[in-house]
């Protein structure tokens, strides 16, 4: 298949100094249409500012392209500069109404059941049917995180990421351990780590993000590997309980246990609580050949770049990256969280049809790659393998192969009750305070406290 180049497009993203025309401040217009009676889409996601790569995607020319390509709509960009926090509750005031209400929104993916749920967002079922790359090229696993309680899309995934094992390679070769490292069961990992302990003293086996400063890290990056390697989950979508004993959740537990305290194969305390635990792992430790193994995302590796903040020469040569395995080695084999972004259409939209138009223009072959090479995010299409300088990215092509595999965080609004109390939970059985049989005890009486009795449930 002829591979197309993604060298201008990327370059345009990277270095556009085009100023945008439109304020930061979100919203739409009263009326929906300019004064030559052009269909205005206003489109609204999160930015960092000036400097933020989806805003510079926008500035690159592409919003020209789809006006001279669709000359009867017009494309209002309205980044809102906000914390990510603050964006979901901006974004939920101005859809509530049709006169602040933007055409097209990036929605997180962990949110777009609960907003769909409340009736902020568009179905967009028939959009998706009638458009040949959502059976063709958006890879299936990621619908789910688009997909409403009612069995509904509201939404088209535009980034993603996944979670593995980054290992040092080096490390592995020289302490007799196979290279490339495919472990197949959790048993697997634990005794990579106590091989590299007895080889290596000096050296750190394995870090899991376990300290609750690093906040939702430890649930994703760590207790959810787990737990979605098991037969088991955070939350019974069937029974909408919460699922707060389990034999999955308890031998995830145990795991942590093990790593911290039986084997003593993860890192100091000093390290594991610190809030900038995987910075010191990719930046300090990893360069340094003191670490064997980090549980981690993705876009970690970026940290080793040319330009990023701990380069390493060859690094594809020094570093590897594996699946996480399922517990045991149960089908698929491996397991991986992931997250991202979707682009969606407020159900108070007033120009729908222009708004899916936009969509489908953004979420095209070319389109849809340049972005997330820009970000450093992964494609949630299957063809974007195929374009050139998608796959040039250390690391890409492993990382894609695991969107096949991925879970996602319950998309639930009390969700954040849950983890913080997981993230406590998970740091007090990595210290030694708790066993992982007390874990189960603190989160089951906990959860019922906090969201009630009938919110739970054991298996």
């Amino acid at each position: 298949m002829r591979k197309i180049s993604l060298k201008m497009p990327v370059a345009a993203v990277m270095t556009s100094l085009l100023i945008l025309t439109t304020a930061c401040s979100g919203g739409s217009s009263s009326t929906g249409t300019t004064s030559d009676g052009k269909k205005e889409v206003t489109v609204s996601f999160r930015s960092s500012g000036s400097e933020d790569t989806l805003t510079k995607f926008f500035q690159s020319g592409l919003v020209d392209q789809f006006e001279k390509e669709n000359p009867d709509i017009k494309i209002n960009i309205a980044p809102v500069l906000a914390s990510e926090g603050d964006y979901t509750s901006k974004m939920v005031l101005q859809m509530k109404s049709p006169d602040t209400a933007p055409d097209v929104i990036a929605e997180d993916t962990s949110i777009i059941k609960s907003d769909a749920a409340a009736g902020y967002l568009e179905p967009l079922d028939t959009q998706v049917q009638g458009w040949p790359d959502w059976e063709e090229h958006i890879i299936d696993n990621l619908k789910a995180g688009v997909t409403g309680e009612d069995g509904k899309v509201y939404g088209v995934p535009a980034t993603s990421d996944t979670r593995g094992i980054w290992y040092n390679k080096e490390l592995f070769q020289q302490a007799g351990l196979e290279v490339p490292f495919k472990p197949a069961s959790w048993a697997e990992v634990l005794e990579a780590a106590r091989t590299i302990k007895q080889k290596f003293p000096g050296v750190t086996p394995l870090n899991m993000i376990v300290g609750k400063a690093n906040g939702e890290g430890v649930t994703m990056q760590t207790l959810e590997m787990l737990l979605y390697g098991t037969a088991d989950t955070l939350y019974n979508d069937t029974s909408k309980k919460w699922v707060v004993n389990s034999p999955g959740l308890l031998d995830s537990f145990k795991f942590i246990d093990q790593v911290f305290n039986t084997d003593k194969t993860g890192p100091t305390m000093q390290v594991a609580l610190n809030g900038q635990a995987g910075s010191i792992a990719f930046q300090q430790q990893f360069p340094q050949d003191k670490l064997a193994m980090a549980v981690d995302g993705s876009w970690a590796g970026s940290t080793w770049a040319e330009n990023g903040a701990a380069p390493i020469a060859n690094v594809e040569e020094k570093i590897g990256f594996a699946p996480f395995p399922t517990h045991n080695g149960e089908e698929p084999g491996a397991t991986t969280m992931s997250g991202g972004w979707a682009w969606s259409v407020p159900a108070q939209a007033k120009n729908k049809e222009a708004a899916w138009k936009f969509i489908e223009f953004l979420m095209n072959k070319e389109n849809a790659t340049a972005r997330v090479v820009a970000e450093g995010s992964l494609s949630p299409r299957n063809d974007s393998t195929e374009v050139e300088g998608y796959t040039d990215r250390p690391y890409t092509k492993e990382a894609q192969e695991l969107l096949n595999v991925a879970h996602f965080r319950p998309a639930n609004d009390q969700y954040a009750a849950v983890s913080a109390q997981l993230q406590s939970i998970v740091e007090s059985i990595a210290s030694g305070k708790l066993t992982p049989e007390e874990g189960i005890t603190q989160l089951k009486d906990n959860v019922s406290r906090s969201l009630g009795a009938d919110s739970i449930e054991e298996k």
